[in-house]
């Protein structure tokens, strides 16, 4: 288990709005070295955009993200994109070239963002597909190959540049059950060989509590739980064992139901 003290990402009192609107609201959250989390909420609950903060694709209009010590949220643009490369994003669909080979898709950042040699490079290749099952299919292009496949090779890019902390956008969307169980054991392995930090949003349950050494459960853009699956999946909290256990009536049916009344009422004149 990752020692407790060791923080390699640091949210504090983190505020995104877009407009007049607040997504993200005053979040405070501590990842730690080696970790694996899973973060946990239903549409709109803020997922999406705490993933694109971290990976500095957003900004936060106020507080910190400390990443490995350094505050993403004061760096440069040319700091923003060092930081960049020294992490990795596996992106719901993949997010391949559809025109590249599965090997020049894993190469792209490497021609891209170093100046090693075409051998070496090669020899990365073949080292990162290994990783992740696909070294023979290093020749096929993106629709040669299945949706499982397709999201493994986006993980051997992510890998491309050794990086410290992996956050990975619905890894299982999309995905047979099968498939689903390959991906999930693929990020506990790549964990726990690599030590690199694992930060995951999903929906799938059975798949989230799998992975991971912690949730968090996130709704209308504040964390409302956190703690071990155990845990989660028998909180006292109603809201919270609604969402986990997946069931149809509690605090967010209710709350569903009474909202979209009142937009229908509002909606009437």
């Amino acid at each position: 288990m990752p020692d407790p003290t060791d923080n390699i990402i640091e949210c504090d009192d983190v505020t995104v709005r877009f407009g007049e609107q607040t997504v993200l609201d005053r979040l405070t959250l501590n990842v730690r070295r080696g970790e694996r989390l899973v973060i946990l909420g239903g549409s709109g609950a803020g997922k999406s955009t705490l993933l694109n903060l971290l990976a500095a694709e957003t900004r936060a209009t106020s507080g910190q993200v400390r990443i490995d010590g350094q505050d993403i949220c004061g760096m440069s643009e040319t700091q923003l994109d060092d930081y960049r490369k020294s992490i990795g994003v596996l992106f719901q669909s993949g997010a391949l070239f559809q025109s590249m080979t599965i090997g020049d898709n894993v190469a792209l950042p490497l021609r891209e963002h170093t100046d090693l040699d075409e051998e070496t490079i090669q020899i990365i290749i073949k080292m990162k597909l290994e990783l992740v099952g696909l070294r023979e299919h290093a020749h096929k292009l993106p629709s040669q190959i299945s949706g499982g496949m397709k999201k493994r090779a986006g993980l051997a890019r992510a890998l491309a540049l050794d990086p410290k902390i992996i956050f990975y956008d619905e890894p299982s969307a999309g995905l047979d059950p099968v498939s689903v169980t390959e991906v999930d054991q693929l990020m506990i392995g790549l964990n726990e060989t690599l030590g690199v930090t694992t930060v995951v949003i999903t929906h799938e349950m059975v798949s989230a509590f799998r992975v991971a050494h912690r949730l968090v459960l996130m709704d209308q853009g504040q964390f409302v739980a956190d703690g071990p699956p155990d845990e989660m999946k028998n909180s006292s909290d109603p809201l919270v064992y609604q969402f986990v256990n997946g069931l149809a009536e509690g605090p967010l049916a209710d709350r569903r139901d009474r909202d979209a009344y009142t937009a229908d009422l509002l909606g009437a004149y």
